[in-house]
């Protein structure tokens, strides 16, 4: 049965619509390759990596066989949410009821997809990594696991495309602390700005604690299974794709027996660390 508060008959309101409950940030599209398009299917046939020989003068070779190897992003999961607003409830409210919780599910749906996103992408990338012990939240350790991660990934030419790292924001006071000591001008920015998005070179993102956690085909993870509880995730950005096909949907339904309507929001994902470039994602395990 639902119910509704007395205080949205009154008159005036603090807000003009009901407050919203606190959000997440959102990181996934930031740090992935996005594919709204309606398509059933994205598909990525790669061959193996030829190396080169170097030999003194011989005008003479070796041939090698030559595969191809089909590998697909295959969108198998959704993530729905579904409530009944009663006529009444709509009738009486003196604000937009139906706006306020189309705004409200819409974004229960969009931090579950992101939550998704992030940990199929910890999960399936091939990269390694401990920290030492104590991991961010020991300022002595920042510069050490910092440069650490940055040679995972050096050297390669997808560099250019940008290198990431998403922490949870429990281990945010290692890198405050390590941002107010090192160098000058550093220091001094952080200490008038605050938290710094960047640090040698990589954009560090921040999700609520809660969101690297361990799952198997449960209502959070769908069909996948993760085990990541205590990792945290750093690589190249955008040679990951998640498919969201036109992106997140919306209906309002009239039920039977019922006034008012029925709201469903949901959206369909997909997601793949190609083969080629899993290496560029590395699992961060915390010590």
């Amino acid at each position: 049965m639902n119910t509704i508060s007395t205080r949205t008959y009154r008159d005036k309101y603090r807000q003009a619509v009901l407050d919203s409950a606190l959000r997440n940030a959102m990181v996934a599209e930031k740090v992935c390759e996005v594919d709204r398009s309606d398509v059933k299917n994205i598909q990525n046939p790669y061959h193996g990596q030829p190396t080169a020989t170097v030999q003194a003068l011989a005008g003479t070779y070796t041939v090698s066989s030559f595969t191809t190897t089909n590998q697909s992003l295959d969108v198998d999961d959704e993530v729905i949410y579904a409530e009944h607003i009663l006529d009444f409830e709509e009738s009486l409210s003196r604000f937009d009821l139906f706006a306020s919780r189309f705004d409200e599910l819409s974004y229960a749906v969009a931090i579950a997809i992101d939550k998704w996103v992030l940990n199929n992408l910890l999960e399936d990338g091939t990269g390694t990594y401990t920290t030492p012990v104590g991991g961010f939240t020991t300022a002595s350790n920042i510069n050490v696991i910092m440069s650490n991660l940055i040679s995972k990934v050096a050297g390669y030419a997808d560099m250019y495309k940008g290198l990431y790292l998403v922490i949870e924001n429990t281990d945010i006071p290692g890198f405050i602390q390590a941002q107010a000591t090192n160098g000058f001008s550093f220091a001094d920015a952080a200490l008038k700005n605050g938290f710094m998005t960047n640090y040698m070179g990589v954009d560090v993102y921040v999700v609520r604690t809660g969101t690297f956690v361990d799952e198997a085909a449960t209502t959070v993870s769908g069909t996948k299974t993760w085990t990541n509880l205590s990792h945290r995730v750093f690589g190249v950005k955008n040679v990951t794709t998640y498919a969201a096909p036109r992106g997140i949907k919306f209906e309002e339904k009239q039920v039977t027996l019922k006034t008012g309507v029925e709201l469903v929001v949901y959206g369909y994902v997909g997601f793949r660390a190609w083969f080629q470039k899993t290496a560029l994602t590395v699992d961060i395990t915390l010590a």
